[in-house]
């Protein structure tokens, strides 16, 4: 069996830090009539590698963002937290005293910049630039000798990296704040996952977000989160584990929801999913 399987998977995280900017974490939101403080994934995550027996299973080794503050929308989405808390208007996204181990969480950030989001859609120059921007994120990840690659709110799709034949093929997971599953009357994928519970809690389904358009739908008053495989598709990849445990309450604003899915239904599948894809890729090396 090889070494690292026998001792710990390197993990790796990758994020969009606009995404945990608009979650607000690390910061404390309005709840009801009192406030709570917003832990974002990685600060979950950190803290069950540190203490419990997630942290026999896994090595974090490196905390990828694909910002870049040149483009104007990201400059925008991050002005009150920038990308590092020496920028940060406020709380940064996690604690500053927050170690994985013997190790600051600061110390593992590094930016590979998705800076070809800024080019014209489509165009030749963005094809390029989001092959070159594939290029320099697996270069990175193969610096960092990644053996699992846990995406969370990285807010593109991967081509290359998710293809069948990428090295990195089954080795890129991505946490999704909502149920992925195909066949699932609950699923809720992409970008609106939170907001298209919100919604559907209100028997409304959102057909045009730019006008706002909408339809009558049957009621569901549930959502969840996914852990599951990456694929080339937007939240198609096969389901590792997931949580349907987070009732919405027809007052919830998309904060308190996002809080609620969080915390009953996103971490859980987030650490549950780890152990049972550490599990699956332990046992296959075993059979080999």
């Amino acid at each position: 069996m090889d070494n690292k399987i026998m001792g710990k998977l390197k993990l790796v995280y990758v994020c969009s830090l606009r995404n945990a900017a608009a979650d607000m974490a690390g910061r404390r939101i309005a709840y009801k009539h009192e406030t709570r403080y917003m832990t974002s994934p990685l600060e979950h995550l950190v803290t069950q590698l540190n203490c419990s027996d997630l942290g026999e299973l896994y090595e974090l080794t490196g905390v990828i963002f694909d910002d870049d503050l040149t483009h104007s929308l990201d400059s925008q989405k991050l002005q009150d937290y920038g990308t590092s808390r020496v920028a940060c208007n406020g709380a940064w996204v996690y604690p500053e005293t927050l170690k994985v181990g013997n190790k600051l969480v600061d110390e593992l950030l590094c930016c590979v910049p998705s800076s070809y989001r800024k080019l014209p859609k489509g165009s030749q120059a963005w094809r390029e630039g989001k092959q070159d921007f594939e290029q320099r994120l697996e270069s990175k990840l193969d610096e960092l000798d990644a053996d699992v690659v846990l995406l969370d709110g990285l807010i593109v799709i991967l081509d290359q990296l998710a293809s069948d034949d990428s090295a990195y093929a089954q080795r890129i997971v991505n946490i999704h704040p909502g149920i992925t599953k195909e066949a699932s009357v609950y699923q809720r994928r992409g970008a609106t996952a939170t907001l298209d519970a919100l919604y559907g809690a209100q028997g409304k389904k959102v057909i045009n977000w730019q006008t706002m358009e909408m339809v009558n739908v049957d009621a569901l008053d549930k959502t969840g989160a996914s852990l599951h495989y990456v694929d080339q598709g937007i939240d198609s990849g096969p389901v590792i584990y997931d949580v349907l445990n987070t009732q919405i309450l027809p007052e919830d604003t998309i904060f308190e929801l996002r809080w609620n899915n969080f915390q009953q239904s996103l971490f859980p599948a987030m650490t549950q999913g780890l152990h049972a894809l550490a599990k699956a890729k332990i046992g296959a090396e075993e059979v080999r």
